[in-house]
């Protein structure tokens, strides 16, 4: 059985797979193909591409969007703001937040595409991460990582750059 709470004024793309439990507020949108697995969490204005896999007890504040191909596994939370570009995998547990120390809404990470987010990686508000990125898993990212760079530690720091094909 499944039991989930789907709002009306919600736009569900084609051959979408849907777990159990899951909330989808008012003006998310799930692109063609993309699973969502149980406990899935979306708040108003989500938008999510083709192809994506959403793992179980994903949250998302709202206001996000997430590329195509995307992967999201188990227990992220993707804050307000967030903007994750296509092909990107995010290991389980990655968290990022879209507030300053004063509690002002400075917007989420923006994150390119064919990025890898490791394991319980945190992502400070409003830093960039440019595309093949690499975020090494446990790491505390606190200011914009360039392009094609490997990265990681509390806080994270360059570990090296990754050869032009």
């Amino acid at each position: 059985m499944s039991y989930n709470i789907i709002s009306d004024k919600a736009k569900i793309g084609k051959n979408v797979t849907m777990g159990s439990f899951c909330v989808i507020e008012d003006d998310v949108e799930i692109g063609d193909n993309t699973v969502l697995r149980n406990y899935v969490e979306l708040r108003k204005g989500t938008i999510i591409g083709n192809d994506c896999y959403i793992d179980s007890r994903v949250s998302s504040s709202g206001d996000c969007i997430i590329g195509n191909h995307v992967t999201v596994r188990y227990d992220s939370i993707i804050a307000r703001g967030v903007r994750i570009g296509d092909h990107t995998y995010i290991c389980p547990k990655m968290m990022s937040n879209n507030l300053n120390t004063e509690g002002v809404q400075i917007g989420g990470a923006n994150i390119g595409s064919h990025v890898f987010v490791g394991t319980g990686c945190v992502l400070q508000h409003g830093i960039k991460i440019g595309d093949n990125s690499i975020l090494g898993s446990m790491s505390y990212i606190n200011k914009d990582i360039p392009a094609d760079e490997i990265w990681f530690g509390n806080p994270a720091r360059l570990y090296k750059k990754i050869p032009s094909k």
